[in-house]
């Protein structure tokens, strides 16, 4: 450490910390002050979460979307089912909540997967 720089002071947002718990010179009880580097705790942001849907059309077959939300979303036969019969009566339906880049690209795979068999399939993600 340099001469000229007392260890008690930060130094580019680092905290010197004593061994003993003191911050104050001298301990008094005969060892060396050895100083630790602490950096200072930064919290981390959680990302932001996407609703992956699938919209309904009236070509693509329903069996189609059955195997899209299996294969790309890791569904159950029933779970892919259930969603699909929510997508076919409703319009629209929810598919699985994940981080953008996720979400990104199980809408790219099933965008993929739909114009791969010439199916008009459309999935979508918004922001939670």
């Amino acid at each position: 450490m340099r001469a000229d720089f007392p260890s008690d002071r930060p130094y580019n947002g680092l905290r010197l910390a004593k061994e003993d718990g003191s911050d104050k010179g001298g301990s008094g009880n005969g060892r060396s002050d050895t100083a630790t580097i602490t950096k200072p705790k930064t919290k981390s942001k959680r990302p932001s979460l996407y609703r992956v849907l699938i919209l309904n059309d009236d070509y693509t077959p329903m069996e189609f979307v059955v195997l899209v939300l299996q294969d790309v979303f890791n569904k159950s036969r029933e779970d892919a089912m259930r969603i699909m019969l929510h997508v076919h009566n409703h319009g629209v339906g929810e598919c699985g909540v994940y981080p953008f880049e996720v979400a990104e690209t199980k809408v790219t795979r099933v965008m993929d997967a739909a114009r791969k068999n010439q199916h008009p399939l459309q999935c979508v993600m918004e922001k939670q």
